[in-house]
């Protein structure tokens, strides 16, 4: 007979884990949460309908009323601050879906399977970016529409659009910690709103910083959200002539300080959630 530990005893448990089984297992979930897409695509519409709401009332409603010398020319650097704003609130599908997974007990069904704990988090991540992807190829063609142009080189452009992509996929991380700490969904989009919505409008990226009362422009040039805005912009060209350069330090390095804050969210957020799932599926 056996005992009781012998029956809550994982089916991963003989299992080797190697990188190459992680990454395998990965793609496994990656794979099942992009079939979400062909299975329900309302889920896909409403991702794609978002940014293009923005971008539309942004350019024509207070386009005209922040800069009504010269509104072609915010439009042109409205476009960076709607991809960093979509690209971050994208993260909050991995908190949700993580959320929503664990109410619905599928996490107990992973725990059985002969599969890398870790894996459930990276797949998950994984998956988004392709929902960012998807969402900033909707976005550009939308500000092209607008009269958005990238002004420098394709290749400063990709440059671009991957700092956008490796910064959402540091911040997944993050909503992935809170997806787990929360009990269901709706919590997770309360939250993060709670989170993100400030970060996003205390930042360069709807007007210049120099409007800022003097405590929120200094929040705002050291807020990451910023500073990956103002490295898309210098990297797409498309800063407003009439808008003064910042001193700080932060907006004078754009790419390298979004690249250090990348490297530290990771570091951080995917240990401690790994740590948080293996003690929540145990």
């Amino acid at each position: 007979m056996t005992t009781l530990t012998e029956t809550r005893r994982p089916a991963a448990a003989g299992r080797r884990t190697t990188p190459a089984t992680v990454l395998a297992d990965s793609w496994v979930i990656a794979k099942r949460n992009l079939i979400k897409i062909k299975r329900v695509p309302e889920i896909l519409v409403f991702i794609l309908i978002s940014p293009i709401m923005f971008v539309l009332l942004f350019a024509y409603v207070f386009g005209g009323a922040i800069t009504p010398a010269d509104p072609e020319a915010y439009r042109e650097f409205l476009i960076a601050g709607i991809f960093a704003q979509t690209v971050v609130f994208g993260s909050t599908f991995t908190g949700a879906g993580l959320a929503e997974d664990m109410q619905k007990g599928i996490i107990d069904r992973f725990r059985s399977l002969p599969m890398s704990r870790a894996a459930v988090l990276i797949g998950r991540t994984a998956s988004d970016v392709v929902y960012n992807v998807l969402t900033l190829i909707i976005m550009a063609l939308t500000g092209l529409l607008v009269g958005w142009r990238i002004r420098n080189s394709m290749f400063d452009a990709l440059a671009g659009f991957a700092l956008l992509l490796v910064f959402a996929y540091a911040f997944s991380w993050v909503m992935a910690y809170v997806g787990l700490l929360v009990p269901s969904v709706e919590v997770i989009n309360n939250a993060s709103f709670i989170v993100i919505m400030p970060m996003t409008f205390i930042s360069n990226a709807f007007v210049p910083l120099e409007s800022f009362p003097t405590p929120l422009r200094i929040f705002a040039e050291w807020n990451p959200v910023s500073t990956v805005t103002q490295a898309s912009r210098d990297l797409f060209g498309n800063n407003l002539p009439m808008s003064a350069p910042s001193d700080a330090w932060s907006l004078q390095n754009p790419v390298l300080y979004t690249l250090i804050w990348t490297v530290v969210i990771v570091l951080i957020f995917a240990p401690l959630s790994i740590a948080r799932y293996r003690r929540t599926s145990a």
